[in-house]
């Protein structure tokens, strides 16, 4: 520890005030802005906007958070920015209508779902070469990697699977069944469960990895909300598997899950149709992308309350924030 860094730790606690937060950035895609909103966690203002391809939607960063990867939908590539400048340093071939996208845990290669192909896309992200096309469902969209990396998820929407993926062999090994429109997968941290959103269907899937069963649904209920609109999509987990957070689409409403026993246990208005949800990586703040209201929510997570909204572009679909 540098010697600055704790005297101002113990200046802090004599004050009786907290240590401040650490500083990230967030990056949020605007579909219909064709663009990227810059965020800084510590003044939670927009703070930059960097042009990209047509209709952009997953984004994710770099390992080192260098690199930021964007789906350009409508321009069939994923576009590569320098997070210094902003500037785009080249786009990978990625097949046709990338939605999302998921990174191996060593940084390389991109796991690219291709929604009008029916397929995904595994790219070397250092050669821009593709290593493999691997056939799926119907309109392939979400993507989601177990720890090891040894297993990938994709959710088909209008074939409503999950596909268990082997990232060894490119080949699908299983595929389970799910509700209607399946948008996103998430695994666990320990690896075991893996959350699967169905959007149309108004469900979370819980499944066991090692079994590929269906073991467990969770259901929303809201007050005043009519079944239809609550539509889940994102679903992000902490990292001690304590809490998940569902975004509920037209309700505009993020569910907060107890992990363990799969209850409710309250539902945090957002903005309009909200979509996507990241942490920040000490997962202190969590952020929603909200596509009808333009604007991001920012919720503390252990308070379990939104603390701010931030204006941001046209149509907002996807978020991720700095490693570093």
């Amino acid at each position: 520890m540098k010697a600055g860094f704790g005297l101002a730790a113990l200046a802090g606690a004599l004050l009786g005030t907290a240590a401040p937060a650490a500083a990230y950035t967030v990056y949020v895609t605007n579909e219909k802005g064709n663009s990227v909103s810059v965020i800084d966690t510590t003044t939670l203002t927009v703070t930059g906007t960097w042009k990209t391809g047509r209709r952009p939607r997953g984004v994710t960063v770099s390992k080192d958070g260098k690199e930021l990867f964007v789906c350009a939908s409508d321009d069939d590539r994923v576009d590569v920015l320098d997070t210094a400048t902003g500037k785009t340093l080249r786009s990978l071939r990625s097949g046709p209508d990338p939605e999302q996208f998921i990174l191996g845990p060593d940084g390389n290669p991109l796991y690219v779902a291709n929604e009008d192909d029916s397929q995904v896309t595994v790219i070397d992200i250092e050669k821009n070469k593709v290593l493999a096309e691997i056939p799926v469902g119907v309109e392939p969209e979400g993507m989601g990697l177990s720890p090891d990396g040894k297993i990938l998820v994709n959710t088909s929407e209008t074939t409503n699977m999950a596909h268990f993926i082997d990232t060894t062999t490119h080949q699908i090994v299983d595929n389970v069944l799910v509700d209607a429109r399946p948008r996103f997968a998430e695994f666990t941290s320990d690896g075991k469960t893996l959350w699967v959103s169905a959007e149309v269907g108004g469900t979370i899937s819980i499944i066991d990895v090692e079994t590929r069963k269906v073991t467990r649904k969770i259901t929303f209920k809201i007050p005043g909300v009519t079944d239809e609109a609550i539509q889940p999509v994102g679903v992000r987990i902490t990292k001690d598997g304590t809490k998940a957070f569902v975004a509920l689409g037209p309700a505009n409403r993020v569910a907060v899950v107890n992990a363990k026993t799969f209850e409710v246990e309250k539902y945090l208005p957002v903005g309009q149709r909200v979509w996507q949800l990241a942490f920040t990586p000490d997962q202190k703040l969590l952020f929603s992308t909200n596509g009808s209201s333009n604007d991001v929510s920012v919720i503390d997570v252990e308070a379990g309350k939104v603390v701010k909204s931030i204006a941001v572009g046209l149509l907002p679909w996807g978020v991720a924030s700095s490693p570093n």
